[in-house]
This record gives structure tokens, C-alpha cells and sequence, in this order.
């Protein structure tokens, strides 16, 4: 997301209309607009490869993987956010069509530009989903995923990834577990960084 609004002043329903109508997908946070910028292609695969094993692991069981053209709405109020992979099990969702509105897992790859506010006040808004179980960053200049976990009272801990037990990536909230290479498969990072995964 770019740091300054499109638009000001709309109400959800009015950022809906308007945003069927552009080009370019917006973010929407009390009452302004904001435009989403273009992600790099290390961003991309990795959204990808995770998108294709939640497919594939998920298929069959009722939940739905959905990438970055899938609104996520956390209150009527808003904000609308655009995840780069969102999960939803709930049949409330099945038949949406402007948003996710009970997501059960929502994953973002860190950009540069986007880092501090997925960190922060993007996940601040997330937590108020009451169906979010667990919110994953995924590094996209490294290897590095951060996973956010609802525990049983409500409080958000945090798993760190690669841990020592091994380089599993586990989401509890799916009964999933692969290995990070796969998620980072033929990924190849900036010039600075000497790693790649699987290439």
C-alpha cells in the first residue's frame, strides 16, 4: 500500500462502487482510498508456491484459498484489505463476491515499502476478525516467516520460522505442514542475498 490516499471521504458502500470501476486495486481505511502497489517477483512466487500447496493440501475440505484479488473486510465499517493469500472454511463465505468476511488464516509477503504497517496497524485491524486464527509473514528478501497464533485465550504468539526442531512450516489453524523450501522453491532473492531455495 502507497502511503498517501486516493480519495477521501467515502463510506464502505461508496468504496465498493468506486472500486469495481478502477484499474488498479485500492485498500480502504476509514474513509480513504489507497492504491496497492506492484509487488516483485520474488514477492509473487512465493505467493504463489504457497497458494498451490494450500490448494492442493485443502482441497475437498470446505475451506477456500483465494490470492491477492481477494477483499478481506474486517468490520462493515471496514478496513478492506487485499492479503496475498487468505483462507476461509466458513460456508458464510462460499458465495461472496466484494469480500471475505470470516477468514480463518491470512498471509502477507513483506515488501520493503509495506513491512512496518503489515507488521503493525494492518495486523492491529486483522485481530479483530473473530474467526483469524492465525496471520503468517513471509519475508520476500530472506528466509523468514513469522507466525502469528491465536491461542485458546485469545492471546496472538508468535512462532518464528526456521526454528531448530527443523524447517517446517506448520499452521495449526489447517492441519498443515510443509517444508519451507516449498514455499520458498525457486525463489530467488536480490542481488544482496546469496540465497535461493530449490533453484
Amino acid at each position: 500500500m502507497i502511503a498517501s490516499p486516493q480519495a477521501r471521504g467515502f463510506t464502505p458502500d461508496e468504496y465498493l462502487a468506486w472500486e469495481r470501476e478502477q484499474p488498479i486495486r485500492h485498500e480502504y481505511i476509514d474513509g480513504e482510498v489507497y492504491a496497492m502497489t506492484g509487488g516483485t517477483l520474488p514477492h509473487n512466487d512465493i505467493a504463489v508456491n504457497l497458494t498451490t500447496i494450500l490448494r492442493t493440501t485443502l482441497r475437498g475440505t470446505g475451506c477456500k484459498v483465494r490470492m491477492s484479488d481477494a477483499k478481506v473486510r474486517v468490520s462493515a465499517q471496514g478496513p478492506y484489505f487485499y492479503p496475498d493469500v487468505v483462507v476461509t472454511c466458513d460456508e458464510r463465505d462460499r458465495r461472496a463476491v466484494e469480500a471475505i468476511q470470516y477468514p480463518k488464516l491470512i498471509v502477507e509477503v513483506l515488501s520493503p515499502s509495506t513491512a512496518g504497517f503489515d507488521r503493525g496497524d494492518k495486523f492491529k485491524f486483522y485481530r479483530r476478525i473473530p474467526t483469524l486464527e492465525e496471520y503468517v509473514l513471509i519475508d520476500s528478501e530472506k528466509i523468514g516467516i513469522d507466525c502469528y497464533r491465536k491461542s485458546s485465550g485469545g492471546k496472538w504468539e508468535l512462532t518464528a520460522y526456521p526454528e531448530d526442531a527443523g524447517d517446517i512450516l506448520e499452521l495449526v489453524s489447517l492441519n498443515f505442514r510443509c517444508p519451507l523450501a516449498l514455499v520458498y522453491e525457486e525463489v530467488e532473492f536480490p542481488e544482496s542475498s546469496s540465497q535461493m531455495i530449490g533453484g
